[in-house]
């Protein structure tokens, strides 16, 4: 099942045009494109189609917490049921995917393995990773007692919030 998901991925981004160059100064977002890096734009081009939800519709962050941290994401509509259909299915998959130590999913978005993936994957049975809808959206709590793991877990996160973006806190905060 997730092999036949990742070849799917590659085969639609295959598949999708990519944006003329030539025609750049035509598109009425040109100096916000031209502002972003090229790693920028395939973070968000990649992740749009690897996560299967715009990030123009949605807004992702991640939070640390004293026994773990969660990625979430919301819909930026309330009335986009859409987009709150697919972060929940998007988060459903992961979970599980990251559960089994399969972290093909962020690899595929940041073209690299994250950092805290290897030990995430060598600790995995001392991890716990739990989806938790929520009415724009959902998240996946990970939690552990594992200190190991926890410095693997926040090291994950931190790439993410740096890589995507968010301006979250890179601290530790008590939990919601």
């Amino acid at each position: 099942m997730t092999r036949l998901f990742i070849v799917s991925l590659l085969a639609f981004r295959m598949l999708v045009p990519q944006q003329d160059k030539g025609n750049a100064p035509d598109c009425p977002m040109h100096d916000k494109h031209a502002k972003q890096s090229d790693h920028d734009r395939g973070v968000d081009d990649r992740g749009d189609v690897v996560m299967g939800f715009s990030h123009e519709k949605t807004v992702h962050h991640f939070f640390l917490y004293s026994d773990g941290g969660a990625i979430a994401a919301e819909a930026r509509d309330p009335q986009d049921a859409d987009s709150r259909d697919s972060i929940r299915m998007h988060f459903r998959h992961i979970t599980r995917m990251f559960a089994d130590g399969n972290f093909t999913a962020p690899m595929l978005v940041h073209e690299q393995e994250p950092p805290g993936v290897a030990t995430m994957k060598q600790l995995r049975k001392e991890i716990r990773y739990r989806f938790e809808p929520s009415e724009p959206g959902g998240r996946v709590v990970i939690t552990t007692s594992n200190p190991q793991a926890l410095a693997a877990i926040h090291e994950f996160l931190r790439f993410q919030i740096k890589d995507h973006r968010t301006g979250d806190s890179l601290d530790v905060s008590p939990k919601p």
